[in-house]
């Protein structure tokens, strides 16, 4: 008998992404220092290193040595817990990497996607790649507020909750 489920009915999450860089040791002391993900493996032969996201076997970043010419900037987002955002926003800024908002304003004020619900602040790695920590709300989802800063989610839903 033929399966007519669509993939994404087996599809769990995603498992594995990969970014271009032009300098794999400037690339792996951003991912190491600064974000402080765990070096999988690297191979200095292939130009080629992998990081573990959220523990090992959980999720994995790998980085690609590629000439100037063959980069195009990424993005991606990392998961954090919503009681973490301020903390991992603390820990890009103490090593001097400007977090922007999602108007591209720099501000360690998230901004909030009501269709979601979820927070986000962006920032660059060494190659420019886009990179996001986003934390997910809790309660439902407010298409109509738009996209705005969290301070001004949180007083909306204080609010609601009067």
């Amino acid at each position: 008998m033929a399966n007519t489920q669509a993939p994404a009915a087996f599809i769990g999450g995603l498992f594995e992404t990969h970014l271009n860089v032009t300098n794999l040791e400037r690339s792996m002391h951003f991912y190491t220092n600064v974000l402080g993900l765990e070096l999988g493996m690297k191979e200095l032969e292939r130009r080629i290193a992998f990081y573990w996201i959220g523990g090992r076997n959980q999720a994995m970043l790998g980085l690609w040595e590629k000439p100037q010419a063959q980069i195009i900037p990424q993005h991606f987002a990392f998961e954090v817990a919503l009681a973490d955002l301020d903390r991992a926003i603390a820990s890009v800024t103490h090593h001097g990497i400007e977090v922007r908002n999602f108007f591209d304003a720099p501000t360690t004020t998230p901004t909030v996607f009501g269709w979601m619900p979820a927070a986000s602040i962006y920032f660059d790695d060494p190659d420019g790649h886009l990179l996001e920590f986003l934390a997910r709300l809790p309660g439902a989802p407010k298409p109509e507020i738009g996209i705005v800063a969290l301070d001004e989610w949180k007083r909306a839903e204080d609010s609601v909750g009067m």
